[in-house]
């Protein structure tokens, strides 16, 4: 399946391989990240969060075939940035770790920089223009979502007044997420 995977992300940015770094937590399988530059952009998509399922936490019993499946999708101007592939990872693993289901609109806060340096304590998820891979049935198939690094005040900001609201603030102000220096909304 991981390879399915790879061979879509590989198919949308138009290249025939990409750099990756391996990072592993205590008790699951390695996640990979994959690092693709293309232009002023760099695109680092996780490889291994869909292996399993997510389930809810509170089911009594996990389907190890049903369920949904992701994989995360950040883009950032310039490029590479140091630890990424670190906050990543703990993102793509809290479906194992902390019984998150993946989904549009999450808000994930890592409680520390998402990367070196980085002001971004937190991401917003969000729909990717990767499409879907389909896996046999009775699996559902491997959605893609974008990751928006958000401040600490922006996620505060999200858990007030909601991911739409946050969206049309950065909107409003012209603010690009891809931007990897920019600063907070206002709000």
């Amino acid at each position: 399946m991981l390879d399915e995977v790879r061979a879509a992300v590989l198919g949308h940015y138009g290249v025939p391989s990409a750099d990756s770094a391996s990072v592993t937590f205590l008790g699951l399988e390695p996640i990979e990240i994959l690092r693709i530059p293309d232009g002023e952009f760099t695109h680092y998509v996780t490889l291994g969060g869909a292996r399993h399922p997510m389930t809810d936490p509170t089911a009594a019993l996990a389907d190890p075939l049903r369920g949904p499946r992701a994989e995360l999708v950040l883009a950032l101007h310039g490029g590479p940035h140091t630890g990424i592939s670190r906050g990543l990872g703990v993102l793509i693993a809290s479906p194992a770790v902390e019984g998150v289901v993946l989904r549009e609109d999450a808000l994930l806060d890592l409680g520390e920089p998402l990367w070196r340096n980085a002001p971004f304590t937190a991401a917003l998820l969000g729909p990717s223009e990767l499409a879907e891979v389909p896996l046999p049935e009775p699996a559902e198939p491997v959605r893609f979502l974008s990751v928006a690094p958000i401040t600490a005040t922006e996620a505060a900001w999200v858990r007030v007044r909601g991911a739409a609201a946050l969206r049309e603030a950065w909107a409003e102000a012209g603010i690009d997420v891809r931007d990897p220096g920019r600063g907070a909304a206002n709000l």
